[in-house]
């Protein structure tokens, strides 16, 4: 292989990873957003005292919601992204009894008075 050849190859993979980093960055807000959604239905499925289950499902949901940024995002990056949806989810939990009642509160309530 020649120079030419290394040279061309190289800029061809510092393209490649240019345009991953650009789809990432460009799609963080949209990914942060779902993952909103997602952790709300996996509260609503699993409950609580489910964290890494919980955290589990979401990442399977991702992996097949966003596959190309799955392949190339750090799992730390997307857990930390998870925690900012889940801070979310807590605000919405404290702000919004809809909210609270679809995830289940209102179900965990009657579960609490029939426990007492």
């Amino acid at each position: 292989m020649e120079l030419a050849d290394i040279i061309a190859l190289a800029v061809g993979g510092v393209i490649a990873v240019g345009i991953l980093v650009y789809l990432i960055c460009n799609q963080r807000q949209k990914i942060i957003e779902w993952l909103k959604y997602a952790v709300v239905e996996a509260e609503k499925y699993l409950g609580n005292g489910t964290g890494q289950l919980k955290l589990r499902l979401v990442y399977d949901w991702f992996v097949q919601k966003f596959p190309i940024v799955a392949a190339v995002l750090p799992f730390r990056v997307f857990s930390a992204w998870v925690d900012t949806a889940l801070d979310t989810m807590k605000e919405w939990l404290g702000s919004n009894k809809n909210v609270a009642g679809y995830i289940g509160g209102e179900q965990n309530e009657t579960d609490k008075k029939e426990q007492s």
